[in-house]
């Protein structure tokens, strides 16, 4: 089968009865096929040597955060620092990009979560559990926490925590399935020290933990980072995607940071 397109990340899937996560290729902002049907296919992913913007769709040369145009990159509100440094929020002082986009996606219910991917990392996002959040990062495990009436709040409490434990993954451990194994319980007592009274108030009484499996039919001992811009034209067997990853033997492609590349692949058999 051929597709063509301009590259987002990757959508998921999640099956709470069995933990199982599923990947679908999206182009143009639209799901063209299940990639667990091409683990153990070859793969053939050429990139035409163009790149739009997507926030604006203009042909560019490079892009920033999330396959943004620079201009974009400094004026849309989803790329503004405090989307990365909630705790940084700035809307109450009238000086938002948007405050209206502000109202709609940062003046919601947010988690606060803890997730097993290379180390044990504290994180949030929108919304109740964060499956989607939880596939994007490779995360073998999850659990929601904390529940924070908005973003600004849950992000001072993650800034809180990640003084004493990690806000990050490492991606190459999490490729080869280096993972920790110390139970989640002695970082929700490490957030329950950290936090204040008020914060304290919003964690979750009886938080449940959520495993994740991954299309990955073995892990790379070590692994080496793809880039289309120096190595435009990719034929190899599939062996796996993880996070926003795809696996073939010990090269790996990160998709994500690829968006707004247009791209052609196919996949044999």
């Amino acid at each position: 089968m051929d597709y063509n397109g301009t590259l987002r990340k990757m959508n998921n899937q999640y099956d709470e009865a069995t933990g199982d996560v599923t990947y679908h290729l999206n182009l143009d902002n639209e799901s063209v096929c299940n990639l667990n049907d091409a683990i153990g296919k070859e793969v053939t992913l050429s990139f035409s040597g163009k790149i739009f913007c997507t926030g604006c769709g203009k042909k560019i040369r490079k892009t920033y955060s999330d396959g943004l145009c620079y201009p974009c990159m400094m004026s849309l509100p989803q790329a503004d620092m405090c989307i990365l440094k909630p705790h940084t929020c700035h809307h109450h002082k009238g000086t938002c990009r948007d405050p209206q986009w502000g109202l709609d996606n940062c003046f919601k219910p947010h988690t606060l979560y803890l997730a097993r991917s290379s180390s044990i990392k504290i994180g949030i996002t929108r919304g109740t559990v964060p499956f989607g959040r939880w596939m994007d990062q490779g995360a073998i495990e999850g659990m929601a926490i904390g529940s924070f009436p908005n973003r600004r709040e849950v992000g001072l409490a993650e800034y809180s925590v990640s003084e004493k434990m990690s806000d990050k993954t490492n991606w190459r451990k999490m490729l080869t399935n280096d993972v920790t194994d110390v139970p989640f319980e002695d970082y929700i007592d490490m957030a329950k020290a950290t936090l204040d009274e008020e914060q304290k108030e919003h964690l979750i009484e009886e938080p449940k933990s959520y495993k994740l499996n991954y299309p990955v039919t073995a892990y790379p001992e070590k692994v080496k980072s793809c880039n289309l811009t120096k190595m435009p034209f990719i034929s190899k067997v599939l062996t796996g995607i993880k996070g926003q990853y795809l696996l073939f033997d010990n090269e790996v492609l990160n998709l994500r940071s690829h968006a707004g590349f247009e791209i052609g692949l196919t996949v044999e058999g």
